[in-house]
């Protein structure tokens, strides 16, 4: 059993519910800290049915007085944050170019050039900023318990960015980046700092990106399934056993500043 009290941001998106339920289901009190109330809300009651500990949260991590006002509660209903997972991130159509490579004959909608600064600035702000922000709101009371651990979500393509996706793809990185940084800085109070760099897992989130309206793959998908070794995509329950490792303060005490790619093995691979 753990007892231990986990926040996690973006808890109702597809891979974080599944960590949630994974940490609920072994004894954890599991913070669910969403921009959608009313689905982390409806999370927690069918954990709670379960005999599991968890509550739902409002909170918006591109805004901190949001976060600051989720750790009040949840250090008061659950107790403080022993283990943050910092979830919330994705990616938006206005941040994608249509085209992967550039042509002066391109006839698409949307190329580089075209790509909206707004755009840009949601996708790069929510992954790093929110991560960031959410940081520095839970791992203050971390320093004053001397001990904690933070796990922040990565993407392979920190290691080598993805065609049409380059704000996702930088902001990835800079996670990763932050991700090392914060180790260093934290090792000293006790605090651990890791991530997981998943590949490509069929979410709600990168649907239209993968399925066609009939459900068939989409040539960016039969791309990318052919430059993943195990010629498959990844299922949420398939991260579980790194987030149990790189969050257990036992298994691995002396691990910190790692980002563990979980990919099927499409980072190691080099296309021939």
């Amino acid at each position: 059993m753990i007892d231990k009290t986990v926040v996690i941001t973006g808890a109702a998106g597809v891979l974080c519910h599944v960590i949630a339920e994974d940490y609920a289901r072994r004894g954890a009190r599991v913070a669910l800290l969403d921009i959608n109330l009313e689905a982390v809300n409806k999370l927690s009651n069918e954990f709670c049915a379960n005999g599991y500990i968890a509550k739902g949260y409002y909170a918006n991590v591109l805004k901190k007085e949001t976060l600051v006002e989720a750790e009040k509660l949840i250090t008061n209903d659950l107790g403080p944050c022993d283990i943050l997972i910092n979830g919330a991130g994705g990616n938006n159509p206005l941040a994608t170019t249509d085209d992967e490579l550039y042509s002066d004959s391109t006839t698409s909608k949307k190329t580089f050039f075209d790509l909206a600064e707004d755009g840009i600035d949601f996708v790069f702000n929510l992954n790093f900023k929110g991560t960031f922000l959410t940081s520095q709101v839970f791992v203050k009371k971390m320093t004053e318990n001397r001990g904690g651990c933070v796990l922040n979500i990565s993407s392979m393509n920190a290691f080598a960015p993805l065609t049409k996706i380059p704000a996702y793809s930088a902001a990835k990185a800079a996670v990763s980046n932050f991700t090392e940084w914060l180790a260093v800085y934290f090792a000293g109070a006790k605090i651990r700092v890791n991530a997981i760099a998943p590949g490509f897992f069929a979410t709600n989130q990168n649907k239209w990106l993968l399925f066609n309206k009939d459900g068939s793959l989409t040539q960016r998908s039969k791309k990318i399934l052919s430059n993943t070794p195990m010629n498959r995509f990844g299922e949420a329950k398939e991260l579980l056993g790194a987030v149990r490792f790189l969050t257990d303060e036992n298994e691995s005490a002396f691990v910190t500043g790692v980002v563990l790619p979980i990919d099927g093995g499409f980072n190691a691979f080099s296309g021939v």
